[in-house]
């Protein structure tokens, strides 16, 4: 359906919604709704956190009395199942409402189409698939999470134009600008982890908390890959507050006695296979996440962590930024390592890719894995 441009607009509010729930709503996915009257709108709503109200609740008590014969925006199909609410389906048709505009179905494939349907059956417009790729992208964690029982990936990775993330030095404080890097505090917002390998831990001494002024604290769940529990136990990861806890992953080759300290200061340890080369396995690791309800993640780094990500295949959407500076030196680090490709055509080639200008720096960001996989 080709749908004008009256639509657009107001699908693109209900997104602007849905991404203020972005990193809250984990196990639900975030969705955003808004209902329009006489082209007018009456009433705005988003799905703050799991086992509260659902956007279009929300946006019908925003409205009070207006809904009667209005049009409702919804990012997401209305579930008609009850859970931890009421369906939302009962609550369009308490309001009165006579036209329901959807963005992306319900990717489970037991309950897909049946709120639209059901309001079908009850008299109502239904229109699907409005600004569907965006409304898709929204719940991309969600989906994939169903479907596959296994997180989104995200990587992120900042460097200089010629891929050098700090100088032969170890020195990387800021290759970005402010704006870039407050745009990762986004992308760790929308994250329910974020996950680092141990020589990152040991040269930056990150905190890896999401800080950003004016949005609500939210648990963020550190991640370090450490086989043999090689850290010192002064880093600033190792800080572990109820927002900030920290899971160390690691092998069987690690000490009991550093496992025992790390347990006692309030890290929790899980130990998983090796790979090949003796590391974490990352297979395994993404599956023991998803069992826990983690979503998605953030890969921030370095760069052999980087590298496994790719190598297997497992990253599904990547956030690259750029400063205009060049770096050089044969020792100077970079972007991603790993064991790489023999040819070009047998590399990952990003999707509906998009380019974004923090001042003089840009962001590449795009797609690894088809959303339409998550929806078939």
């Amino acid at each position: 359906m080709d749908f004008p441009s009256a639509d657009k607009k107001f699908m693109r509010m209900a997104i602007r919604l849905a991404e203020k729930g972005r990193g809250y709503t984990t196990p639900n996915p975030p969705v955003g709704a808004v209902i329009v009257k006489d082209d007018q709108v009456v009433g705005k709503g988003w799905h703050k956190k799991a086992g509260t109200p659902h956007a279009e609740v929300n946006a019908i008590a925003d409205a009070d009395n207006m809904t009667n014969g209005a049009d409702i925006y919804v990012t997401l199909e209305p579930c008609n199942h009850t859970g931890r609410t009421p369906p939302c389906t009962e609550a369009i048709l308490k309001a009165g409402i006579k036209r329901i505009v959807i963005g992306a179905m319900d990717p489970n494939p037991k309950v897909k189409g049946g709120g639209a349907d059901f309001l079908r059956h009850k008299g109502l417009r239904v229109d699907t698939g409005c600004l569907e790729d965006q409304c898709k992208l929204l719940i991309a964690p969600f989906a994939k999470h169903m479907r596959s029982g296994l997180p989104w990936v995200r990587a992120k990775a900042a460097s200089s134009l010629d891929g050098r993330v700090a100088t032969k030095t170890g020195h990387s404080k800021w290759i970005t600008n402010k704006r870039a890097r407050n745009y990762g505090q986004e992308l760790r917002r929308w994250s329910d982890a974020i996950v680092i390998g141990k020589n990152t831990a040991l040269l930056d001494n990150p905190r890896l908390t999401f800080r950003k002024r004016g949005w609500p604290e939210k648990t963020l769940l550190r991640i370090i890959l450490d086989s043999t529990l090689s850290l010192p136990f002064d880093l600033e990861i190792f800080k572990v507050s109820r927002k900030s806890p920290t899971l160390v992953a690691t092998t069987r080759k690690a000490p009991s006695d550093k496992r025992e300290r790390l347990m006692d200061m309030g890290v929790e340890i899980m130990e998983l296979p090796s790979d090949r080369a003796g590391g974490v396995d990352i297979g395994s690791l993404l599956e023991a996440l998803g069992k826990r309800t983690i979503q998605s993640i953030l890969v921030e780094g370095g760069a052999q962590v980087h590298g496994t990500f790719w190598d297997k295949g497992l990253v599904d959407e990547a956030f690259f930024f750029f400063a205009p500076i060049v770096i050089g030196g044969n020792k100077a680090p970079c972007s991603v390592l790993g064991k790489g490709i023999e040819k070009v055509t047998e590399a990952p080639r990003l999707k509906h890719v998009k380019i974004r200008r923090f001042n003089d720096n840009l962001m590449v960001h795009g797609l690894v894995t088809e959303l339409a996989r998550y929806w078939s």
